[in-house]
């Protein structure tokens, strides 16, 4: 997915033929910078975090996890880390940097958001679609085969795990602290983002597919799901909320 930042929308274009990443003017789409990239698939969209007072444009995959300046495209540091293939977008807790993949191997780590490229820790779990979530020190994730899990931030300590009904794409959403987790049926699990236990609150039922992840603003839940409709598929655009 493109990122918007200030005055520019910033694209990737990691693939075997190509491997860049440019910052395009947004109201002409003039390209402003550029940068090349491995010539390597990779799936994850540029992420934007802000760790030691300033903004960094943070993309990772093709075995790496790079930072640059986002509105000049100047490396600000590049290290070995990850996957090869990554999906999933960054997240942070201010102080760390966390990852995930899912090719050619299992991969989720925490690396020192100084710029110091030096990993925290790592763990062997396959994060590799859905993204993860930060919430009170505490990492969050649901993995492609349907496992919810709460790690800590400062150690990978998992704290709990426990296993939603079946497969996952859309990434999780936090709101407050409650986790909607959408499967790939149009299943939504609501559970607490709570460090304790694994506390789920509710199951609701949307659709017969759902591969997007829903948008949550205000009171009302946007959702993507798709149904069979006369013997064909039938994509939908859902509104869930009161008529305010």
């Amino acid at each position: 997915s493109p990122t918007v930042y200030q005055s520019l929308v910033l694209v990737t274009a990691d693939n075997k033929g190509t491997g860049l990443i440019a910052g395009l003017d947004r109201a002409s789409g003039n390209i402003v910078w550029k940068q090349a990239r491995p010539k390597l698939p990779n799936y994850a969209s540029p992420i934007i975090i802000n760790t030691g007072g300033r903004d960094e444009l943070i993309l990772t995959g093709c075995g790496r996890i790079a930072s640059y300046d986002p509105l000049t495209g100047k490396p600000n540091w590049d290290f070995k880390g990850t996957t090869e293939e990554t999906v999933t977008s960054v997240v942070t807790d201010g102080e760390r940097i966390f990852t995930s993949g899912g090719y050619p191997k299992k991969y989720v780590s925490a690396m020192k958001g100084d710029g110091s490229g030096k990993i925290v820790w790592e763990i062997k779990t396959q994060v590799y679609v859905p993204s993860m979530l930060v919430h009170d020190k505490h990492l969050y994730a649901v993995t492609d085969n349907g496992i919810a899990t709460c790690w800590k931030c400062g150690t990978g300590e998992e704290v709990w795990k426990e296993r939603l009904n079946g497969a996952f794409t859309a990434s999780p959403v936090l709101v407050g602290d409650k986790i909607f987790a959408v499967n790939e049926a149009g299943q939504t699990s609501i559970f607490k983002a709570n460090p304790k236990m694994f506390e789920l609150i509710g199951q609701n039922q949307l659709g017969g597919e759902a591969m997007s992840t829903p948008t949550i603003c205000g009171n009302r839940i946007y959702m993507r799901v798709a149904a069979k409709q006369d013997g064909k598929r039938q994509e939908s655009l859902y509104c869930i909320g009161n008529g305010e």
